[in-house]
């Protein structure tokens, strides 16, 4: 189960880059502290441009800052490639036979869009969107639309995230994380994640399938999982981190 924003295309630092590059020219500041609760949800409280406003101490045209942001983001955007990895993940997926859904806090305009200019489409079998729910990551109600679509329990399904409230979400749907970080969101706090890797290029699905296999069988005992079984390839600077869902039983 793919994540989008970040994990398939990362559209998450072109957003962030260009309300900075706002901020800059309207002599403020914005911290990623303050914008990381953003990442991977539309459910905040942050209103950037009444942020701007505060910081800059004065009114700001509201409508000319959106249309410079949304072409700065175009701008950004056109030079992000698919992530390492992806694209063979959804590949072998299919030749393995295994079901394959995306889950995304964004709409389903934004997410269809961008899967189809880059041709990728095709290799869902289900994407559920943050226009279909009250309530998006971290709330679970994403990953088990999902599951459920696909005809599988989320504890033997595998999330493939790159932000603390995707994690969160997937955690909580009881599903097995695997986090991804982007540049981005590599300096937030993903360590809920049952296993970290700095890319997918660096970790054989079959190797991911193993270890989540290992995980589930142990989830289905009730027994506290622990390390997962499976081994990343010692090169990948690849780190397991075991849940506090775990460490609780």
């Amino acid at each position: 189960m793919f994540d989008f924003d970040g994990l398939v295309v990362d559209t998450e630092t072109p957003e962030f880059l260009a309300w900075q590059e706002i901020f800059v020219d309207h002599g403020a500041v914005l911290e990623l502290a303050t914008w990381a609760g953003v990442i991977g949800t539309t459910d905040h409280h942050f209103d950037p441009y009444t942020a701007l406003e505060h910081a800059s101490c004065r009114t700001v045209d509201r409508d000319a800052i959106r249309t410079a942001r949304r072409a700065r983001i175009r701008e950004l955007l056109s030079d992000q490639p698919v992530l390492p990895g992806v694209e063979d993940y959804l590949r072998q997926a299919r030749d393995r036979g295994l079901r394959v859904g995306l889950a995304s806090s964004s709409s389903r305009d934004w997410v269809h869009g961008h899967l189809a200019e880059r041709g990728l489409l095709h290799h869902f079998d289900t994407i559920r969107t943050g226009d279909e729910v009250e309530r998006t990551k971290p709330d679970p109600t994403l990953y088990r639309l999902a599951t459920a679509d696909l005809g599988v329990e989320p504890a033997r399904a595998v999330a493939l995230e790159d932000s603390p409230n995707g994690v969160a979400a997937a955690k909580r749907a009881g599903m097995f994380c695997v986090v991804v970080p982007n540049p981005l969101t590599r300096q937030l706090d993903v360590a809920a994640a049952d296993l970290r890797v700095d890319s997918l290029a660096n970790l054989p699905l079959t190797q991911l399938l193993h270890t989540a296999r290992t995980w589930s069988e142990r989830a289905n005992r009730a027994e506290p999982p622990g390390e997962p079984a499976g081994e990343p390839p010692a090169d990948t600077g690849s780190e397991k981190v075991v849940t506090p869902q775990a460490e609780r039983g």
